[in-house]
């Protein structure tokens, strides 16, 4: 079970893996492995599920869907789906997320669950007692240097959340990378055996922002999450949205250069302890340092 601080309630709370039962059988025993290593973490497998998830078939898993995980669909407007996974990509009604209108905020990029990580003077960080580095994240390239004792957050959304994404600040994107790798799910079940941030399939940007400097933003994806949709976009405004998820749970890491960032208290002591803490959208969780 997951420990997780919803700062709204101010409350911790555990929660509901989606599949359990099915990921303990896939990770934790030797032919659920191989079926991982030979098919399930495939591009193949993803794009086999989302014939279906893409299908007027698919249609009956909705409301089940929003039952088993309690979602509030107040926030969402009255439309008639087509498939699943328009139901999953589907876009919030603006009014529900309120973005913090002071420019030196730091706001929340997703709706998810959030873990604040220092890179030490080698550019490691342990996230989820795997060691990483940043040239492991970002393949290798020059970049990492910039990051050395630096700010790493990781936003790991579920499949309850909301999976579209935005900018953190205004500015102009740099440059792309996409890396191509497997599809591991991004719960706590396979960090025991994978280094999923290192190994999953993932794209980053370089976002040159006016009040965090030279920001990398990775979206992960994710068991069944084979696309990563990013908007094309050169210039971008504070709030605007990236892209967004097909099916599965996905995370969203952002790496900030040393004395950049200042996180707020309740997320950096929570995030000490091994426990993330539920954010919005736009949400405020730091700001810029003077």
């Amino acid at each position: 079970m997951i420990k997780i601080f919803d700062r709204s309630t101010e409350k911790i709370y555990y929660e509901k893996q989606y599949k359990s039962k099915q990921l303990e059988f896939l990770y934790n025993t030797y032919i659920g492995r191989i079926l991982l290593k030979i098919f399930i973490t495939t591009r193949v497998f993803s794009r086999v599920s989302a014939i279906f998830n893409n299908s007027k078939g698919s249609i009956k898993k909705i409301e089940p869907f929003i039952k088993e995980y309690e979602i509030d669909m107040k926030d969402y407007p009255k439309v008639e789906y087509t498939s699943f996974n328009d139901f999953f990509t589907r876009k919030i009604i603006q009014a529900r997320r309120k973005f913090s209108k002071i420019n030196k905020d730091l706001i929340s990029v997703a709706d998810a669950k959030l873990l604040v990580y220092k890179i030490d003077n080698d550019l490691k960080m342990n996230i989820k007692n795997s060691i990483y580095t940043c040239s492991e994240l970002l393949k290798g390239n020059e970049l990492s240097e910039k990051y050395k004792n630096g700010t790493c957050l990781v936003f790991r959304l579920t499949v309850d959340d909301y999976h579209r994404y935005c900018f953190i600040d205004e500015g102009i994107i740099k440059g792309n990378m996409v890396i191509h790798g497997r599809l591991h799910t991004v719960g706590p079940i396979s960090h025991k055996r994978y280094k999923v941030y290192s190994e999953n399939h993932r794209e980053y940007s370089i976002l040159d922002t006016k009040n965090f400097d030279e920001v990398v933003q990775i979206e992960v994806g994710a068991l069944l999450v084979g696309k990563i949709k990013n908007h094309s976009i050169n210039n971008f405004k504070r709030g605007q949205e990236k892209g967004y998820f097909c099916f599965g749970g996905s995370t969203i890491v952002l790496l900030f250069k040393e004395n950049i960032v200042k996180i707020d208290e309740d997320i950096l002591n929570y995030s000490k302890e091994g426990i993330e803490t539920k954010v919005k959208m736009g949400e405020k969780i730091g700001e810029a340092n003077d």
